[in-house]
């Protein structure tokens, strides 16, 4: 018998813990990692969930959450408490400049002649109350680019304007309440190259922006009273979405979106012998007080003194034509719940965890860019005087250099919930290949939830996307599409899917969980640096 000098109980030992190494999935052992705290995490999300609380009172009892508006500010101190009952650190609040905040107290729009009836629609966003009841003739002036101004001079006084062109109804094309399956997720993990277009995205917004004031202007100079567009979708769904918030840029005239089926029908008594009548009251209210909108920050703390920390993020704000179910209570109760499981389970993970609900995303993604530039990394300065007109998020990858900063190095990963209440089914990675085999080993325990998918598609249009563009491993969920009514007039809590959020809640928690004990920082992408252009043949386009 050859003998190694290792006594037989020794040698079983041995056998043991290496057996054990072998089975236990890789990501899951050795890397600081306690298996049983996601069972923890899966008891106190399903069995103890307070997800649908928070969410009805951010829907029923606080309602609309448009930036810097009541209900903003009351959803700001309640989440706030909300995160300091549950146990959470350094709960605050941090500001970053706006503009004005608005809300509706009450509007009314009807039919006057030829008969009378009521018309679903609503104020849009930061324009000014009617003065009184304003009841005057309809005219069909479709107002798409300057050029259309000239064809209405002299004919706009004392009118109620029709400004948008009636859309022909469409026939719906998906179903309302769909659950993805599995060749739809397979579909998603194909790598998309990047391109840059010669910028043309900017020059569009620019377009659009600069219009919408001057023909505010011209209706004025004209003597128009108000004016009307058409809705936001079939199905009668408004939004009432409007930009204009900053000091000095309101408009002066007040303005509403219609129901497109009772806008196509305005629009065909117009083009009558006799117009139409309508009776068009809104009242509203800006408020001047505090022209900065928040971010609302809360931490669990970690263990190591300087581990980094790792962070879950939602927007707290909303439209304001219904309660802001879909966009985003549900993401905000699903970030909030997830703080609350891993408080009430006294979790003490390596990296601290950081929880944001972010301010002013519907309109240029305010807050989450002022968190960048305050913590993570800066950018350089606008490459055209006249791009100081757009949203911040529109112009904010034109900009270079990227500088980083102290905390760029800190931030580990990023998990953001904007998607609506569907049930999570994987993960964008959004051409981050490296963190692939780490997020698909992590996601791996809740295969059964059908959670498991781990796709190289990138995802756009939310708060995750700024921090990607700098360098930060950042994330969006794949969730399941559901009766999407996102921005509208039934955005409320009966459209929200509570199991679904249930098992979102979970999810986020165990991610976070995982990424805060992980050995190494998640794998990062390059800091970016000013790329080629995608095409340098392309035609630059006109400019009308």
């Amino acid at each position: 018998m050859f003998r190694t000098g290792i006594r037989p109980r020794q040698l079983r030992r041995g056998v043991v813990v290496a057996t054990a190494l072998i089975i236990a999935p890789p990501g899951l052992a050795g890397d600081g990692h306690d298996l049983e705290q996601i069972n923890r995490i899966i008891d106190m999300g399903f069995n103890h969930s307070e997800v649908a609380t928070t969410a009805a009172h951010l829907t029923d009892r606080i309602g609309p959450r448009l930036t810097n508006s009541p209900g903003a500010r009351e959803a700001e101190a309640w989440t706030q408490a909300r995160f300091r009952d549950w146990g959470l650190r350094d709960v605050r609040a941090e500001g970053v400049e706006f503009g004005r905040g608005w809300s509706i107290e009450s509007f009314d729009v009807r039919l006057v002649a030829p008969r009378s009836r009521d018309y679903d629609a609503i104020p849009v966003a930061w324009t000014p109350s009617t003065p009184g009841t304003v009841e005057a003739p309809v005219v069909l002036a479709v107002l798409r680019d300057d050029d259309d101004f000239d064809d209405w001079r002299g004919r706009l006084a004392g009118k109620i304007v029709l400004v948008s062109q009636p859309e022909t109804p469409d026939e719906p094309r998906y179903p309302k309440f769909q659950r993805k399956d599995r060749d739809e997720l397979r579909e998603l993990d194909r790598y998309r190259q990047p391109r840059r277009d010669h910028d043309a995205h900017v020059h569009r917004q620019l377009r659009r922006r600069g219009f919408a004031k001057r023909r505010d202007a011209f209706l004025a100079a004209e003597g128009a009273l108000a004016w009307v567009r058409t809705g936001y979708a079939e199905g009668n769904l408004i939004w009432g979405g409007g930009y204009q918030h900053r000091v000095g840029e309101t408009p002066t005239l007040p303005g509403f979106e219609m129901a497109r089926d009772h806008y196509r029908q305005i629009a065909r008594l117009a083009l009558g012998d006799t117009p139409p009548v309508l009776a068009l009251t809104s009242v509203v209210r800006f408020h001047d007080d505090d022209t900065r909108a928040y971010n609302i920050l809360a931490d669990l703390p970690g263990r190591g003194r300087r581990a980094g920390y790792v962070m879950a993020g939602a927007h707290l704000d909303s439209w304001a034509s219904s309660d802001g179910a879909q966009d985003n209570a549900a993401g905000v109760a699903i970030v909030m719940e997830a703080a609350r499981i891993l408080a009430r389970l006294d979790a003490r993970p390596k990296r601290r965890i950081r929880f944001a609900l972010w301010g002013a995303e519907e309109q240029g993604m305010f807050g989450s860019l002022a968190y960048l530039e305050r913590y993570v990394a800066r950018r350089g300065p606008l490459p055209d005087a006249t791009y100081a007109d757009l949203p911040p998020f529109r112009v904010w990858d034109q900009r270079w250099p990227i500088t980083p900063l102290e905390g760029h190095g800190e931030l580990s990963g990023y998990f953001n919930l904007d998607n609506g209440s569907g049930r999570i089914r994987g993960i964008y990675t959004a051409g981050n290949v490296a963190v692939v085999p780490l997020l698909k080993r992590w996601l791996r325990p809740f295969e059964s939830m059908e959670a498991d998918h781990v796709v190289a598609a990138p995802t756009r249009g939310t708060d995750h996307v700024p921090m990607r563009q700098v360098g930060i491993p950042a994330f969006q969920f794949i969730q399941d599409s559901l009766d999407w009514v996102a921005h509208t007039n039934l955005d409320n809590y009966d459209h929200l899917r509570i199991d679904d959020m249930r098992q979102a809640a979970v999810v986020l928690a165990a991610l976070l969980w995982q990424a805060a004990n992980h050995d190494t920082p998640l794998p990062r992408m390059p800091v970016p640096s000013e790329p080629a252009h995608y095409d340098p043949f392309a035609y630059p386009e006109p400019d009308h």
